[in-house]
C-alpha cells in the first residue's frame, strides 16, 4: 500500500490524498460504507461499485462465525466471493466482540451506552479474548494471530489490529492496562501480518480512552512501529464535543505520513468537524441505516424524513437538483407511498440516495480542501 498527500489546506490540518491498494485507489478524506456480513444491507456489490464507494468496510467477525473466514478463503477470497473488485478494509473482529458486549462507539457518542456485559465476553487475558458464539452459543478463542489470520483468508486489502474496545466508565488504572495490553497484542499482530504481508495492509489502533496523555502515548508506541496506518478507537467520549476535544489535541501526534481513520464514526456533523482535524477516513453504517427507517440526507448536511404525511403529494423529486438514481426515477409521493405500503424494494431505492449524497459530499470536501477553504 502507498499513501500520498496531495495537498495540505493553508486554513487547518485537512488535506486531500490518495492511499493506493492492490485493488484501486481510495481518495481522501472519504466515507467507509459499512458492510457487516460482505454487504451494505439492501444494495449488492455491484450496485455500490457504481455508487463510487471506493472503501467497504466488512467485520471479521461476523464473517468468522458466518459463513467462516476459511469457506470465504476456499471461494477465493472476499473480493471474489462478494463479487467487489474495489479495496476492501476487515476489522480484528476485537471491536465486535466488545461492541457487542458494551455497546458501540455511536451509542456512547449519542450518550446510549450503558456499558454493561452481556455475558458474550468470557474472559480477557493476555493471550486474547474468550467469548460466546452469538449464533450458536459455541466457545470462541480470539487472539492477535488468529484476528490475523481470519483476515489474510479474507484478503482485505487494509487489516486492522487486534485491539481492546474499552468502555467509557473505565476508571484509570483498568484503562491503562488495558492499553498496554492492545499495544502488545497490536505487536503480536504486526509480527504475525509480517510473516505473509501479500498485497494487503495493516493499521494499527492508537487507544487511551479520552486521556489525552494517553493518547499521545499510544501514538508515539505504534508510531515507532512500521504499520501501513492508523485507526483511532476505542471509547471517544460521550458525546461529539468531548470527542472533538480529544481529537483537536491528538490529532497532531498521529504519523502524518501515514494514513488515518476514525473508527466507527460517520455522521455528519462528525465528519464535518473532523475534516479539518486531518481525519483520512470515516466509517459508519449510518446511512443506509437511516435510509431504511425513512430518514433521506441532503447535500446541507440535514435530513429528513420521507415517511411524514407532508411528502404523500409530492410528484417531484425527493431532493431537488439531486442526480441519483432514486431521485432521478421516481418521485417523493412514490418514495413515501412505498415505505407506508412495506414494500421492501424502498430499502434500496432510499439507501442508493443516501450513499450517493455520502459520495458527493466528500468529493465536496475534497475539493474545498483543495481550494483552502476548510
Amino acid at each position: 500500500m502507498k499513501f500520498e498527500i496531495l495537498h495540505q489546506s493553508k486554513k487547518s490540518r485537512a488535506r486531500v490524498g490518495r492511499i493506493h491498494t492492490a485493488h484501486g485507489v481510495i481518495d481522501t478524506p472519504n466515507f467507509v460504507a459499512v458492510g457487516t456480513n460482505g454487504s451494505l444491507k439492501a444494495l449488492d456489490s455491484k450496485t455500490v461499485e457504481a455508487l463510487g464507494i471506493q472503501l467497504m468496510f466488512c467485520n471479521t467477525y461476523h464473517l468468522m462465525l458466518q459463513p467462516g473466514s476459511k469457506r470465504v478463503a476456499e471461494a477465493g477470497g472476499l473480493h471474489k466471493f462478494m463479487n467487489r473488485s474495489m479495496p476492501i478494509i476487515t476489522d480484528s473482529g476485537g471491536f465486535q466482540v466488545f461492541s457487542l458486549a458494551y455497546g458501540s462507539v455511536a451509542s456512547e457518542l449519542k450518550s446510549q451506552g450503558t456499558k454493561q456485559i452481556d455475558g458474550s465476553v468470557l474472559k480477557i487475558n493476555e493471550e486474547g479474548v474468550l467469548f460466546r458464539s452469538y449464533r450458536n452459543g459455541d466457545k470462541v478463542f480470539l487472539t492477535a494471530e488468529t484476528s490475523i489470520q481470519a483476515q489474510k483468508d479474507l484478503g482485505a486489502d487494509i487489516m486492522i489490529s487486534f485491539d481492546e474496545l474499552p468502555p467509557y466508565h473505565m476508571d484509570q488504572t483498568a484503562l491503562i492496562d488495558s492499553m498496554e495490553r492492545t499495544h502488545r497484542w497490536e505487536k503480536r499482530s504486526l509480527d504475525e501480518h509480517l510473516k505473509d504481508p501479500r498485497h494487503q495492509a495493516l493499521y494499527a489502533v492508537i487507544h487511551g480512552g479520552v486521556d489525552v496523555e494517553l493518547r499521545k502515548k499510544s501514538c508515539a508506541y505504534l508510531g515507532n512501529l512500521p504499520f501501513d496506518g492508523f485507526g483511532i478507537g476505542g471509547s471517544l467520549g460521550k458525546n461529539r464535543p468531548e470527542m472533538i476535544n480529544m481529537l483537536t489535541e491528538v490529532m497532531p501526534f498521529v504519523p502524518p505520513e501515514r494514513p488515518n481513520h476514525l473508527l466507527g464514526i460517520g455522521d455528519l456533523p462528525s465528519i464535518r468537524d473532523c475534516v479539518p482535524l486531518g481525519v483520512d477516513t470515516f466509517d459508519s453504517s449510518f446511512p443506509t441505516k437511516a435510509a431504511r427507517h425513512g430518514t433521506l440526507m441532503t447535500m446541507d448536511s440535514t435530513h429528513f424524513n420521507i415517511t411524514r404525511g407532508k411528502h404523500a403529494d409530492n410528484l417531484g423529486p425527493m431532493v431537488a437538483d439531486c442526480e441519483c438514481y432514486t431521485c432521478q426515477n421516481y418521485s417523493a409521493a412514490y418514495i413515501h407511498h412505498l415505505f407506508k405500503a412495506h414494500e421492501p424494494t424502498v430499502m434500496t431505492l432510499a439507501s442508493i440516495h443516501n450513499v450517493h449524497i455520502m459520495v458527493k459530499m466528500m468529493a465536496r470536501y475534497r475539493q474545498q480542501i483543495l481550494d483552502d477553504q476548510i
